[in-house]
């Protein structure tokens, strides 16, 4: 399948110091890809490349099969955009903002007031279209925000921070409308937020010190990892016992009686509990260790990534 949007070897130096080091990844139709990194990562300088308000030091990126570098307004034309502020009016009313926005695309007059109509449907504001946007609460902002990234149908939404300021109800809300639209899209989600990115998104990637360390779908990450044996032992034995188990390659102590047990990667975890048995350990629990996301962006993003 063709990608929507593709980024090949994608840099951005600042005064010598590279902000975004060499990254390169895909998003198609059907997926919400959440895009996370600690403050000061490079995640808005990635962003603002993609949508066209940067140029990038090297690299390609191509948006719906169109090389924005070099045709930037054809390409920009497949793309919506939602900046952590969302670019409002508040002395319109909803419905002149989204004519505005419609007219800047360049939709055409005779589809203006139909676009209209789809995005404030989509986005949850079919009543809301003669009201001041300076009265409307905050979440209601993000929906007319939302609304005006998508106005032209782009194959391609970004959306930074779109829950930022909300209340615990709203958020649930744009997070729904996340989730919808990107049953026919591509998305963006750019957030530090790891439950933002668990509720919404099909697929993860971390960013880090202007690098890319981590990518794979969500689903992935609820799969148990078969390399991490976690053990709690009522007569437990010295270390160097259990390191000396078939199919150990390291084991550590996380307690009193429990323990880590780093595994070969066919290693058979019924053998480990035979042996527990047989040497009289008193076993109490075994079970494989699941590492979940913040686990993940915990360990990649607090320790220095190499040159």
């Amino acid at each position: 399948m063709k990608p929507l949007l593709a980024i090949q070897h994608l840099s951005r130096r600042f005064a010598g110091q590279l902000a975004v080091n060499d990254i390169s990844f895909e998003l198609h139709a059907g997926e919400v890809l959440g895009f996370l990194g600690p403050n000061g990562a490079g995640k808005s300088t990635t962003m603002r490349m993609i949508s066209g308000g940067l140029a990038p030091t090297g690299g390609k990126i191509e948006i719906n099969g169109i090389d924005l570098l070099e045709y930037p307004l054809k390409a920009k034309s497949s793309l919506g955009y939602l900046p952590e502020n969302p670019p409002l009016y508040p002395e319109l009313t909803v419905d002149e903002y989204l004519r505005f926005a419609g007219e800047l695309r360049k939709i055409p007059k005779s589809d203006l007031a139909r676009a209209v109509e789809s995005v404030k449907n989509q986005c949850g504001l079919s009543d809301s279209g003669k009201r001041l946007i300076a009265n409307l609460s905050k979440g209601y902002q993000q929906r007319v925000g939302i609304a005006q990234a998508i106005i032209h149908d782009p194959a391609v939404v970004i959306l930074d921070e779109p829950t930022n300021g909300l209340d615990p109800n709203q958020i649930q809300e744009i997070r729904s409308l996340v989730r919808e639209l990107g049953k026919t899209r591509g998305i963006i989600l750019c957030t530090h937020i790891l439950p933002e990115v668990q509720a919404a998104c099909s697929r993860v990637m971390i960013l880090h010190q202007g690098q890319l360390v981590f990518s794979d779908d969500l689903i992935n990450l609820s799969r148990t990892q078969r390399n991490k044996l976690l053990l709690s032992l009522r007569n437990p034995p010295e270390l160097q016992a259990l390191n000396e188990l078939p199919g150990v390659t390291r084991a550590s102590a996380t307690g009193p009686t429990r323990f880590r047990l780093e595994m070969h990667e066919q290693a058979d975890a019924t053998v480990i509990a035979q042996q527990v048995s047989a040497n009289g350990w008193q076993l109490e629990e075994m079970r494989w260790e699941h590492e979940d996301l913040q686990q993940i962006f915990t360990r990649l993003t607090t320790s220095e990534v190499a040159a």
